[in-house]
């Protein structure tokens, strides 16, 4: 036996994220603004919804695709609220959350070698998902660019091996949203040069200031297009597990076989339960009212103290820079945590453009938020 284990594997690292949170595991009376998941419960109806379906003993498998009542509330929703037109019978696959989905999504296009370019700082997931399916990553730092696709240096990028390039707008971990005239730029590139865009729009209903521009809502680009989604942000549904992925039936014909041999179907209860979260959206409402003012009190003073920190216009994160203060984005992480009990993740577990920054995740209580403030306040002023 030359080798135990897969090589493609030793070469991903572990989770940056999950790693400095092993420090957090261990510690007592932390305000955390690391962990990128609602502070709400999923609401009553939802819940209840899944309580009906246990006490109905509908428990079993699921088609490979999902429930097609599902699909179609779903094919309905995106439609009525982004523009996006999906045929729910053979364009959409129901996932264990976005993460499975980003994983079929490669596995589906890439070839051994094919290139993805991914605008940094990004989520943790997609690089190591891109390696293990036998693709090679291409990175473009944002952090000079608001944290937006450069799209000059897209251009360069591009070369006869990429196969993809993937947005993620609302954007963690910057929540940076991509207008519509680069959602276009980039559109237009996809035509000329035949690569497809992965687009992860999971924090798509988490769009303060203006109203969300999904790139699969663009004139033809279908063809060429993966959309992701899912419940875990919007509907505070991130334990239940239920994303999507929606494409072409070319694409979806092929990342079913995928889907079939690994996770058969997501799970049952959580399907029945994302039927009641479409038809009552409501919910969504409140919780997006409450995080937005969450945001606008806590960047202004995060500012205010010495911080410089950009309104993110979606999401739930904000990326504020401590260049100013000397100390890398891990050493201040690490700092922090162990000094006054507040928990963020350093910037550099994002990739290119990250380090520099760290994440703070507000959907935390409003009385945490301001005392995690004055904290940061006091460790700032001890290192100053």
């Amino acid at each position: 036996m030359n080798h135990p284990f897969s090589k493609r594997l030793e070469n991903i690292p572990p989770s940056g994220i999950r790693k400095f949170f092993d420090l957090v595991a261990h510690s007592k009376d932390i305000i955390s603004l690391g962990v990128g998941e609602p502070d709400f419960s999923t609401p009553w109806a939802i819940r209840e919804e899944a309580i009906s379906t246990l006490e109905r003993g509908t428990t079993a498998y699921t088609s490979n695709s999902g429930l097609p009542e599902c699909r179609e509330a779903i094919a309905t929703y995106l439609k009525n609220s982004f523009n996006c037109s999906y045929n729910p019978a053979n364009e959409m696959i129901l996932t264990f959350g976005v993460s499975e989905a980003v994983d079929i999504a490669f596995r589906t296009i890439l070839n051994e070698g094919d290139e993805v370019i991914l605008f940094e700082p990004c989520y943790v997931c997609y690089a190591p998902l891109v390696t293990l399916a036998g693709g090679h990553v291409v990175t473009i730092d944002t952090s000079k660019n608001h944290f937006l696709p450069p799209i000059d240096q897209l251009k360069k990028a591009i070369s006869p091996l990429t196969k993809a390039v993937l947005i993620c707008s609302p954007n963690n971990p910057t929540g940076a949203v991509i207008p519509s005239d680069i959602l276009q730029e980039i559109a237009a590139l996809s035509i000329k040069h035949g690569f497809w865009v992965i687009t992860d729009e999971v924090y798509a209903e988490l769009s303060y200031d203006k109203p969300f521009v999904s790139y699969a809502s663009l004139e033809g680009i279908k063809e060429k297009t993966i959309l992701l989604n899912g419940f875990s942000k919007a509907f505070a549904m991130t334990g239940w597990r239920l994303g999507y992925v929606c494409s072409s039936q070319d694409f979806i014909s092929r990342a079913l076989k995928i889907h079939q041999y690994s996770a058969l179907c997501a799970p049952t209860v959580a399907q029945y339960a994302a039927i009641e979260a479409l038809n009552h959206p409501e919910s969504v409402v409140a919780m997006k009212q409450s995080y937005q003012a969450r945001r606008n009190l806590f960047v202004k003073r995060l500012n205010q103290i010495g911080l410089p920190t950009l309104l993110p216009e979606g999401a739930f994160y904000c990326f504020p820079s401590i260049m100013g203060t000397g100390l890398s984005s891990e050493e201040f992480a690490v700092q922090l945590l162990k000094k006054t009990n507040v928990a963020v993740v350093p910037g550099s577990v994002f990739g290119q453009g990250g380090e520099g920054f760290i994440r703070c995740c507000y959907a935390t209580d409003l009385t945490l938020l301001k005392e995690a403030v004055l904290r940061i306040h006091s460790f700032l002023k001890k290192i100053g």
